[in-house]
């Protein structure tokens, strides 16, 4: 049984400070490791900071190591232009704007490495220490990243023939050694920032937590010089969904996210090597790591097309769609969960590939998202290996509609009543409450929302009517915080009672990854919220004592 900890989710996108030049960075982080060290809470939960493309998710990184120079604090980069850098008038409240903030950060960078041979010994001697100790992976990821500067673009099928193959590409980097070395140099300058900023939260006693997404994109170093490791004739993504109300297409198919499968079994005939170096530099940074879809070490939903041919198959019967693809259709690689031995044979894959991630994890703690269609196998084999799984308390129940109690909910669990992926508490209610109404003419939507309804309130012990308020929001709060998981964690937007949303699923624009806080950690820093939030984990923590001391749960 672990220690237990209170969470907060708050992307680093999202923070402001003075200077930021329009997104969060490495010293935003650091004021708000200060902030919540103060206020009972022990961890904070980040997305993926691995560097992106044209592609602005987190979970569609160009590597599954490299990290994003958008999160670089410039005062902090040596030989920085101060005088270009103070110019930089910037509203850091409003929402990030990716290609305006990497095209000044990049001017500086830039400018920086122009005149980085009049830097200092030791940091020249620390920068070549960093590129001798990341040989493993650096080197491969520069000549990408310098490959992506040339053609204009991290989609490598539609570079020109001939650099599509590692070695034409060697051929048109030949010559353009400073331009790789430039991104080895921002990558020492991320890493440097980033542990820096692990040493500090060691310092206050708050846990980081990292996250992993199943797949890597297809445009990433990792899949153009590992192309071995991937099978590219598949994308990986979700079975399809009534709930997505506005997409045709994944009400019919699914989601097709695009991130190419794995070839597993030379991956394991190999001691997952690829594995273990993502998971290793993880570690360098975060206490704790989240799985995101977890689900795919044991099986995962595959489309043998691509996202952009999505439109073509919209319409098609199964018939017509299998005579397109020359027979494959979407469904569960290497198979279903349809059959005892099959559930026992992705139960026994699921288990070497999870045993190896905690191997490589050392003191690293994992945290699966089992979110989604999860077969009856996996929540009990999470637990046995030690591995939280999610509890989201609203959809926890049994069979008669009955919500599971925050004492008999298992301790081996991360609870939250929603992820980034979700509404926040208010916008949820709000939601409920408006697709509850007889206005609503869909019946089964109308009835399934007043259920959820209920069990949310059941769990808090509150009524289900009315508008949501701030009382409504601290019993939520207060319930989730006595509940018997090692985690609980709420989103930054829970605390305020805000409504806005990191990421709608199965939709794309400017809306998704670009929420910003309006305070600084500064003018956040007396807000009554978190002296509230503090009594509320204490008293939690107080109320899992006595949970605990009638007995241990899985």
């Amino acid at each position: 049984m672990g220690t237990r900890q209170a969470a907060i989710l708050l992307p680093a996108f999202s923070l402001v400070r003075e200077g930021g030049l329009g997104i969060g960075d490495t010293r935003s982080m650091i004021e708000w490791i200060e902030l919540v060290a103060g206020h009972e809470v022990g961890l904070i939960q980040l997305l993926p900071i691995n560097e992106t493309g044209s592609d602005d998710s987190p979970y569609n990184a160009i590597s599954s190591v490299a990290l994003d120079p958008i999160y670089l604090a410039m005062e902090d980069v040596p030989g920085v232009d101060e005088t270009a850098l103070a110019g930089m008038v910037v509203d850091d409240r409003a929402p990030v704007d990716y290609g305006e903030v990497r095209r000044r950060k990049n001017r500086l960078l830039e400018g920086a490495w122009k005149g980085w041979e009049d830097a200092s010994e030791e940091f020249h001697r620390e920068f070549e220490a960093f590129r001798e100790a990341e040989s493993g992976w650096l080197p491969e990821f520069a000549a990408f990243r310098a490959l992506v500067e040339l053609a204009g673009t991290e989609k490598w099928d539609q570079w020109p023939e001939a650099w599509q193959l590692v070695e034409g590409a060697g051929e048109v980097l030949a010559g353009k050694g400073e331009l790789c070395r430039y991104f080895e140099w921002v990558q020492w300058l991320c890493f440097r920032q980033w542990r820096e900023v692990r040493r500090h939260a060691d310092a206050r006693g708050v846990k980081l937590m990292g996250d992993i997404p199943i797949g890597v994109s297809r445009n990433s170093a990792d899949v153009f010089f590992g192309r071995d490791d991937f099978d590219l004739d598949w994308c990986g993504g979700a079975p399809p969904e009534t709930v997505f109300k506005h997409d045709a297409f994944i009400r019919k198919w699914g989601q097709n996210w695009g991130i190419p499968l794995y070839r597993w079994e030379k991956m394991e005939r190999e001691g997952f090597p690829w594995w273990r170096q993502r998971v290793g530099k993880l570690v360098d940074i975060f206490h704790v790591f989240r799985i995101d879809h977890v689900l795919g070490f044991y099986r995962i939903y595959g489309f043998p097309w691509q996202p952009d041919e999505n439109g073509d198959y919209l319409d098609l019967t199964k018939e017509e769609a299998a005579e397109k693809t020359g027979g494959p259709l979407p469904g569960w690689v290497p198979r279903p969960d349809d059959t005892e031995t099959n559930c026992a044979a992705n139960r026994a894959e699921g288990e070497v590939r999870l045993k190896m991630v905690q191997e490589a994890a050392g003191d690293g703690e994992v945290i699966g998202e089992d979110l989604g269609c999860v077969p009856d196998y996996v929540r009990p084999h999470l637990y046995s290996l030690g591995i939280c799984g999610f509890r989201i308390p609203h959809w926890d129940f049994d069979e008669e509609g009955v919500v599971v109690p925050g004492g008999e909910i298992p301790e081996t669990t991360f609870a939250t009543y929603a992820t980034h992926d979700h509404d926040s508490i208010p916008a949820m209610w709000a939601d409920f409450v408006r697709r509850a109404s007889p206005d609503n003419e869909d019946e089964e939507d109308r009835q399934e929302t007043r259920e959820g309804l209920r069990r949310l309130a059941d769990f808090a012990g509150i009524e289900d009517t009315g508008d949501f308020d701030e009382e409504k929001l601290w019993r939520l709060i207060d319930a989730l915080m006595a509940c018997r998981s090692r985690y609980a964690a709420i989103m930054i937007t829970d605390l305020f009672g805000m409504t806005d949303r990191i990421n709608s699923p199965g939709t794309v624009g400017p809306h998704n990854w670009t929420f910003t806080l309006p305070w600084t950690a500064a003018e956040c820093r007396g807000k009554p919220e978190w002296e509230r939030l503090a009594r509320s984990i204490r008293a939690g923590l107080r109320h899992r004592g006595a949970c605990d001391a009638a007995g241990p749960m899985a």
